[in-house]
């Protein structure tokens, strides 16, 4: 089976997003980019960072959780998604989900994932016989735009986290 939503990503090093956040921008990018998927809306990355409390180490997810009101109000649903299973039903009804990558606060400090600290939009899956593999946006890098990548969910299942990030009249 597979599943592949029909998504545009954005690159973190942007030249509209400010210099001294885009090496820690990935999750604003994230999330600016699901909220233009759902809502067709252009919002800016500089503001997304500041509100959600990015930090020049990143976005903590207790963060994204907390303050993503400030951007989408009552309006969205935002919750960490524990399941593999629920991952699987959000993105075959069409929902992508913000993942990340982290090695260092799950305490894997040891383990070889894709990314050490990072997060992506996760916009698809396909289940093979002996591992799930899932279809990813990188958020680009300095001299290239982001491009859909895969990545074995077994392998770097111990670093990542998903969250669901969606708006309340679409459920």
């Amino acid at each position: 089976m597979k599943q592949l939503i029909d998504f545009q990503g954005m690159s973190q090093h942007d030249e509209a997003i400010f210099e001294k956040y885009r090496s820690s921008a990935c999750g604003p990018v994230t999330a600016a980019a699901i909220l233009r998927h759902h809502e067709g809306l252009e919002l800016g990355v500089n503001q997304l960072y500041r509100l959600l409390g990015s930090t020049p180490i990143g976005l903590f997810t207790w963060k994204l959780l907390r303050n993503f009101h400030k951007v989408g109000g009552q309006s969205y649903e935002v919750k960490k998604v524990r399941s593999i299973e629920e991952v699987k039903e959000e993105l075959l009804a069409g929902r992508p989900l913000a993942m990340k990558f982290d090695r260092y606060f799950t305490f894997h400090w040891f383990s070889k994932p894709l990314y050490s600290y990072h997060w992506v939009p996760l916009i698809g899956f396909k289940q093979e016989a002996d591992d799930l593999i899932l279809y990813i946006h990188d958020n680009g890098q300095k001299n290239r735009p982001s491009k859909m990548r895969t990545v074995s969910y077994l392998e770097n299942r111990k670093v990542l986290s998903f969250v669901k990030i969606m708006p309340k009249d679409r459920q």
